[in-house]
């Protein structure tokens, strides 16, 4: 697949990072000499210096014969544009754009993205997928990630093993037998800096970070299984009012009465226009690093702290900050990758890094075959694919067992009428079925074409 990708920043660097990786050619527009030479050192891409809205650059880039364009400039306007161009003069198959202005995407002005308006296929709001990121991960306290899958019914979780996890040293195979009704299939083993799908007489180790499948019913259960049984927030203090705080605070108010939350914004006027927009929510202007704004806000008291200011040392310092007074969960928000290795040794309970939330927008929508649902972790080592299996797929009809899956794919749960499935290995696929499986990144391909009808694979 011929992939543009409009800014080479952090997002459209991560972006071309990952569709480079699967052999898919990629060429990167930005109007920075530094950072095209960078993107171009770095990566198996063409760089191409110039502005992305430019006909002519779009022509240099060889939008005649693309297929897909991702537009991620810092301008909106330029994301616009590009799409714009990209459709009309070069019937740019599938158009992607970064809109981070949210008055752009207010019901009222519906039909501006309509195919005979601004051609864009998909929008990307980078503050609303990481705000509900953090929500996701704020439902079940004890998991650094949470990905719903099949309408919520299945979910994928993120878990560290500590020395009170029951499990380890225990073969996975044996987890059926001691805990029958488990309906709980573990995907992938985090070892330090190594990710693998776990055999079945592999053992969990204290130290370990897993991802399982579980049926959403039998979370709590599953959790306890594997050492955590961490009561849900109920007071969380968040720090920084930008548009993620701002939009993280209302899905919280939305969630429960129950729910008590406290902001905390530096700057006076943004303080103010938060406080104008939230219903219950109590906000406080002042420094998260100033220990009598900490008091104010009562982090000593509160569930969780949820740090997503603009600035990472911020993030981290007043997450310790807040731990330190008492906080017993942290949650940061972190763009340098380098803070991210660092989370355990650090005291953050949850890191995020807002790239792997916008790649994994983009590329559940580029995804061949009958793709419905995508999350990409570990910088991209891995995928966490629901897929549908199709009439006249290779899936269709055939077992596990006969798909003859390497020990780089791990098939979790199945959604099938309504009903979650725990697969053995002489489970066979059925048209309809949602597949929840866990894919190495060399093995990507190799799920795409299993759940592509035939036409599709070529």
């Amino acid at each position: 697949m011929k992939v543009i990708v409009c800014g080479a920043g952090q997002v459209g660097f991560n972006i071309a990072k990952h569709l480079a990786s699967q052999q898919n050619d990629v060429t990167v527009i930005d109007r920075s000499a530094t950072l095209t030479r960078r993107i171009g050192e770095l990566l198996d891409v063409k760089a191409v210096q110039g502005h992305a809205s430019d006909p002519g650059m779009l022509e240099r880039a060889g939008a005649a014969d693309a297929d897909l364009l991702v537009a991620v400039t810092m301008s909106d306007e330029v994301n616009m544009i590009a799409c714009q161009v990209a459709h009309t003069l070069f019937s740019v198959t599938t158009r992607v754009a970064r809109i981070r202005n949210q008055a752009y995407l207010e019901g009222t002005w519906a039909d501006l993205f309509a195919r005979d308006s601004l051609p864009i296929d998909v929008i990307i709001s980078p503050e609303i997928e990481v705000a509900e990121a953090l929500y996701r991960r704020l439902l079940v306290p004890g998991a650094f990630n949470m990905l719903p899958f099949a309408e919520g019914k299945i979910r994928v979780l993120g878990l560290p093993l500590g020395e009170n996890c029951p499990v380890v040293n225990t073969p996975l195979r044996q987890l059926s037998e001691l805990f029958p009704n488990l309906r709980t299939v573990v995907l992938a083993v985090l070892r330090g800096e190594r990710i693998f799908v776990p055999r079945s007489d592999d053992s969990l180790q204290v130290g370990d970070s897993i991802y399982i499948a579980v049926d959403s019913k039998t979370t709590d259960r599953a959790m306890a299984v594997f050492g955590h049984e961490e009561t849900t927030a109920q007071r969380i203090v968040i720090v920084g009012g930008g548009n993620v705080g701002l939009f993280l605070a209302r899905k919280l108010e939305e969630r429960s009465r129950a729910v008590h939350v406290k902001v905390i914004e530096r700057k006076a006027e943004r303080a103010e226009f938060i406080a104008e927009h939230l219903q219950s929510s109590i906000v406080i202007n002042g420094d998260a690093l100033d220990r009598d704004i900490l008091t104010e806000a009562n982090v000593a008291q509160a569930d969780a702290v949820v740090a997503v200011a603009d600035d990472d040392e911020v993030n981290i310092l007043s997450t310790l900050l807040a731990k330190r007074e008492g906080c017993p969960r942290a949650m940061a928000l972190m763009i340098n990758p380098v803070y991210g290795s660092l989370v355990g040794s650090l005291g953050v309970d949850v890191a995020l890094d807002p790239r792997e939330v916008t790649v994994s927008s983009i590329v559940r929508h580029i995804r061949k075959g009958r793709i419905r649902d995508l999350y990409s972790i570990r910088d991209g080592q891995a995928e966490i694919i629901e897929a549908e299996v199709l009439e006249g797929s290779e899936a269709a009809g055939q077992s596990i067992r006969d798909l003859k899956l390497k020990g780089d794919v791990r098939i979790g749960l199945l959604l099938r009428d309504e009903a979650v499935v725990v697969p053995t290995p002489e489970e066979r696929l059925h048209p309809g079925d949602h597949v929840v499986v866990l894919a190495l990144q060399d093995a990507v391909r190799r799920i795409e074409q299993l759940f592509s009808a035939r036409a599709d694979v070529f």
